[in-house]
């Protein structure tokens, strides 16, 4: 079954009486080169498990069980789950997990259905839920090794920004905490059905960082990332004293003793001096 042609696809739509969600950001992938790709660039192979984060029809699905050992698909549209019955009807190594991905265990789903598999994401996933979604897989310390997806390609150069350019926000610092990320391809909005209206890129996210801080420091860091981001044209200063109420004169103490001007700006402080700043401000 060729889930990339218009035909195929209008006609497995038409007959279980599908139509498309804009609440749920749905653009299905007509290009029959782009799933291949991700799947061979996403760690799908021997000896690996993949999740998958919304299936569409299945597109991807089929292309990565091809290549990995298992599949565990989580989709949230109840509608999807006759026409994939049909669709990856040939795979015996696919289940489909019809929950919300932020609000289940996929810890637990890797513990219970990869069972000495190396485990990796792969996804296209809905620009409306792009940040939340990696920063859940993030922050959830997953025994992951890489999170390749499609994103809006907007949102594909903020993730690839280097830290302590305008171009970085809170959720690039974010993935460079974790781990090393890069631009895979760009992919045209034609590719999709229906077509969205800007291009997508697809990027992967590799879990290898040695950044570790204690936990209650860590949680420190990222509130000050965020807060910092969330008004980016302050000073450092100002925007911490304004949103989590840190008195000016301890800021400047903590910037001034790892070398920055009272002056700084969170977007302009590459990753150690964000990290080294946040921890002196944590001991104060």
């Amino acid at each position: 079954m060729n889930l990339t042609n218009i035909g195929t696809v209008k006609d497995i739509l038409s007959r279980h009486g599908f139509s498309f969600s804009k609440g749920l950001g749905q653009n299905f992938i007509i290009n029959p080169d782009i799933c291949p790709k991700i799947a061979e660039m996403g760690n799908a192979g021997e000896g690996f498990g993949i999740i998958e984060i919304g299936t569409g029809i299945g597109v991807l699905t089929a292309e990565l069980a091809r290549r990995a050992e298992k599949v565990c698909a989580v989709e949230i549209d109840t509608r999807l789950l006759p026409i994939l019955e049909e669709t990856l009807a040939d795979f015996d190594n696919v289940k489909i997990f019809n929950e919300d991905v932020m609000k289940c265990d996929l810890n637990k789903i890797i513990q219970e259905e990869f069972g000495g598999l190396r485990a990796a994401v792969c996804a296209n996933l809905p620009y409306y839920i792009t940040s939340p979604v990696i920063m859940l897989l993030l922050e959830s310390r997953l025994p992951i090794e890489s999170i390749t997806v499609m994103v809006q390609r907007e949102a594909a150069q903020r993730l690839c920004a280097k830290v302590g350019t305008r171009e970085s926000g809170a959720i690039t610092v974010g993935v460079n905490y974790y781990g090393t990320v890069k631009q895979l391809f760009n992919v045209s909005r034609g590719s999709f059905m229906p077509a969205p209206n800007v291009d997508s890129a697809v990027i992967r996210i590799d879990l290898n960082s040695s950044h570790r801080l204690e936990a209650d420091e860590e949680k420190f860091f990222f509130k000050v990332v965020k807060s910092g981001f969330s008004q980016r044209r302050k000073t450092v200063a100002n925007a911490l004293s304004s949103l989590m109420g840190i008195d000016k004169e301890t800021v400047y103490s903590a910037l001034e003793g790892v070398g920055l001007p009272q002056t700084a700006r969170i977007e302009q402080l590459d990753m150690e001096q964000l990290i080294a700043f946040s921890s002196a401000l944590f001991k104060k």
